[in-house]
């Protein structure tokens, strides 16, 4: 930040020769103390309160700030809901971690694990983070099994504790979310505890790449100690301008100006005084010079004695509007280009994906909200407008714990687990499908292949043991079988057992594996053949009722025609028999037109 106060009163074509100022207080990472010293500055009459590093302290500051109109800008506080309607003067030149929070819940489904173990700190910033965590998680059928809260105040007897909890937990995928550690006590107890081994996955936020570009050369080996991590770190795009700025900095190291590395926070806080100081020039453009009111001391209550006089604070006139200002801010700095959203964050420009692999931080590839996962940077798909297809996310091959390349399973049977009892026919006949051999009581069968089969697609191990059900000299009652599950005598039960409603009502069915194929049901008795068996198809009932039809329309044309057609008169026996024929004339005249279509 002194640097980039610096770079601005050094330049002539920005606050024209107004000089800018920094007031700096260490809130030492403690939210009454940062209050305190927010009063303090305030009552000097301040444009811009710019930081803190705190989630915490942001939370108590912006109330002060909202209070006297002043806009809080902050370069470190990540918490998702200081982006709420409570906070309007709050703005952040980092990213959310909201938008973190996304990146994590698809790291973890890109790898196809289900459920993961979050370790967090127990404050505003650990809490909301993963709260925002379990809610995208929620939108992928995914879900925190286990939340293990730490204290602000931490030590190694408390993660000891907390990490043999998790001994007796199933899933083996943990997602660290903590403040900045340099000791990276977490993973030195995980170490002793013999929990950084291949059948975990540590996955971590952006406080361990804060922490690691922090470091300076002599402390790299402390690298060995989270080797096969993976994590998100703060995506910075390439630009000639980040170039220049490294380039600096690390003359400033050799000159001893400055003496830590430097990491993406950094450039965020460089970028937040040039945010304000443009904010500033374009306000002062409009209303030629900032100016400060006291309160109405009838509204402040009496505060001698304390230390803060509340009656001393300073307004800022026009605040709302310089807040209009900062809020259309939109220049490219260090960290890429500076312009926040609807919501008062900068826009996101994605996160990178880093592994550290033999002590070294190894970037693995990216992801935005735009491109997901891909080894390119999202700022050259974004030209290109390149859609996000599930098929193209990747990212490049990743070493995890214990040196392997092949992606954890992220899961095991705990060491308490009890193995699953599964009932087996001891069957006397068709004993291809399943049996006990009496010999070497080995259970084995057509069934039995399809069960060992299914659990290699399985993620993870399942200890289980077989159960022979019978006397192998008859079958087994297999109704009695499958109600033992309802029972609780076995967990499953693996046989060529049939699907029966009965029996689908007590338990749940794979889908059937073995079947007879199609099936033609045909009568025993067979009938002899003679000369009415024409009449076979129908019913009496039914030729009945096609001889009353055939009746009923000769009957009625009979009566539309016999007064003016000469072959419907006579005697009467001469027209019932005209009747009758022209009834089956009809009936043979229709399907003799119907068999010449056809021919």
């Amino acid at each position: 930040m002194e640097m980039a106060v610096s770079d601005v009163n050094s330049d002539p074509t920005i606050l024209n020769e107004t000089k800018l100022n920094l007031i700096m207080k260490d809130g030492m990472c403690n939210a009454f103390l940062g209050s305190t010293g927010a009063f303090l500055v305030l009552e000097q009459g301040v444009a811009a309160i710019i930081g803190p590093q705190s989630s915490a302290i942001a939370h108590s500051i912006s109330q002060i700030a909202d209070a006297v109109k002043v806009p809080l800008i902050s370069y470190a506080a990540t918490d998702p809901t200081l982006s709420s309607l409570q906070f309007p003067l709050f703005f952040r030149t980092v990213q959310s971690d909201s938008e973190q929070m996304v990146a994590m819940a698809n790291l973890i489904d890109f790898n196809g694990w289900k459920e993961v173990i979050v370790v967090f700190l127990d404050d505003d910033y650990g809490r909301n983070g993963v709260s925002a965590l379990s809610d995208e998680l929620e939108n992928r059928r995914l879900k925190i099994a286990h939340k293990l809260a730490l204290s602000i105040h931490f030590d190694l007897d408390e993660i000891t504790k907390l990490l043999n909890q998790t001994k007796v937990f199933n899933p083996r995928v943990f997602v660290v979310h903590i403040n900045p550690d340099p000791r990276l006590r977490i993973f030195s107890i995980a170490h002793k505890l013999q929990m950084m081994t291949s059948e975990y996955v540590w996955l971590v936020t952006d406080w361990l790449a804060a922490t690691l570009h922090s470091f300076s050369p002599a402390n790299q080996k402390s690298l060995s100690v989270v080797e096969g991590v993976v994590g998100l770190r703060q995506h910075i795009p390439d630009s000639r301008k980040k170039r220049d700025f490294v380039f600096r900095w690390k003359k400033m190291q050799k000159e001893g100006v400055a003496n830590t590395s430097l990491n993406s926070y950094g450039f965020f806080a460089y970028d937040t005084v040039w945010a304000v100081a443009h904010s500033i020039d374009k306000f002062l453009k409009v209303h030629d010079n900032i100016t400060f009111s006291l309160r109405d001391n009838n509204m402040v209550p009496h505060t001698e004695g304390i230390g803060i006089q509340l009656e001393k604070l300073k307004i800022f006139a026009n605040g709302s509007d310089f807040v209009n200002i900062l809020s259309l801010s939109n220049f490219s700095g260090v960290s890429g280009q500076i312009q926040f959203s609807s919501d008062r964050n900068v826009i996101s420009s994605g996160y990178d994906v880093i592994n550290i692999n033999q002590m070294k931080i190894k970037r693995v590839g990216y992801w935005s909200n735009h491109s997901g996962f891909s080894v390119v940077p999202p700022e050259v798909l974004a030209k290109k407008k390149h859609p996000r297809v599930s098929v193209d996310q990747k990212l490049e091959n990743i070493t995890w714990l214990g040196g392997k390349t092949e992606r954890p399973r992220g899961w095991v049977i705990a060491d308490n687990a009890k193995p699953l009892r599964i009932g087996v026919p001891r069957r006397a006949s068709f004993v291809e499908f399943v049996t006990e051999l009496q010999d070497s009581h080995k259970i084995q069968g057509y069934c039995i292949d399809i069960f060992m089969k299914a659990l290699e697609f399985i993620p993870y191990e399942i200890p289980f043991v077989f159960k022979p059900v019978g006397n192998g000299k008859a079958n087994p009652n297999y109704d009695a079988l499958v109600k033992k599950i309802d029972q609780n005598v076995y967990d499953a039960v693996v046989g060529d057992i049939a699907i029966v409603t009965n029996r689908t009502k007590i338990a749940d069915f794979s889908q059937p594996f073995a079947s007879s194929s199609l099936v033609i049901v045909a009568p025993i008795n067979s009938s002899k053949s003679n000369a009415w068996v024409f009449l076979k198809p129908f019913s009496a009932d039914m030729w009945c009722i096609i001889g009353a039809s055939f009746l009923m329309i000769g009957v009625v044309i009979w009566i539309l025609e016999h007064r003016v057609n000469d072959e419907f008169r006579g005697p009467p026996k001469r027209q019932v028999v005209t009747i009758f024929m022209f009834s089956l004339s009809t009936l043979f005249k229709t399907n003799s037109k119907k068999s010449s279509k056809l021919l």
